[in-house]
This record gives C-alpha cells, structure tokens and sequence, in this order.
C-alpha cells in the first residue's frame, strides 16, 4: 500500500490535502477502505455544515460495517463529492483519489498537528503489531 506523501493523515485514517485555494479535500485512506471492505454507501455533510477538528461529519458504510468519518479540522464544508452517492465503490478503487468533502479551515494551524506520510505508516505499523 502507497501512502502519498503530499497528503496529511489522522489517527482516525483520513487524508487531507490541501488545496491552491487553501482549502481541503479530505477522503478515508486506502488503509481505511480495505478494512472496511465493499464500499455500499456514503452519508455526506451538507454544504455549510461546520465541524470542529475529530467531530463526526460523515459515514462510509460498507458490506461488514459502519464507520464514522471526523473533520480532520475544524471548518466549514464548500463542497460535496455527490458523485459518490451513486458510487460508492470508487472509494474502493481509488481512496487517495475519491474526496468525501472540502473544508474551509477556520484553524488552518491544526494542520500542523496532522501526521505525514513516515508518521502515518509509523502509526499503520504500530497497530499492527
């Protein structure tokens, strides 16, 4: 399994990049989708919604679980990839590539305290073990 490394990961397996505009895309990682398995639905937040950092704001569901999805950081949500109501399984084929939703950060320093890629597979290892 690749970990990009111009992405941010959280202990709760999701990625964040963060985009020219300064917002981020945040997705679940490939880790996250091969434990959960055969994607079948994902429950999005709606545009406007705010959260704040490791709130709940999402569910991705699949054929063996449920599995809560939290903000990465706190802000308020621009966008919403609906084109994963229809399918869901492109989270399956591509995690690093199937953003849930974009955040517009309202603490962008939380950023920093988000893993790297080295920082993500150290975490990955340890559970592992």
């Amino acid at each position: 399994m690749s970990i990009p490394t111009d992405l941010k990961y959280t202990k709760s397996h999701e990625w964040v990049k963060t985009e020219a505009d300064g917002n981020v895309s945040v997705g679940i990682t490939d880790h996250a989708q091969e434990l959960l398995g055969d994607m079948v639905f994902v429950e999005l937040p709606q545009v406007g919604d705010t959260f704040t950092q490791k709130q709940e704001c999402a569910v991705a569901e699949s054929v063996k679980a449920a599995a809560d999805v939290y903000s990465p950081v706190s802000g308020e949500v621009t966008e919403v990839n609906s084109a994963l109501a229809d399918n869901p399984e492109n989270i399956n084929q591509d995690a690093f590539g199937s953003w849930l939703f974009k955040l517009k950060p309202s603490n962008p320093a939380e950023l920093e305290g988000l893993f790297d890629a080295a920082g993500y597979q150290a975490l990955l290892d340890n559970e592992e073990h």
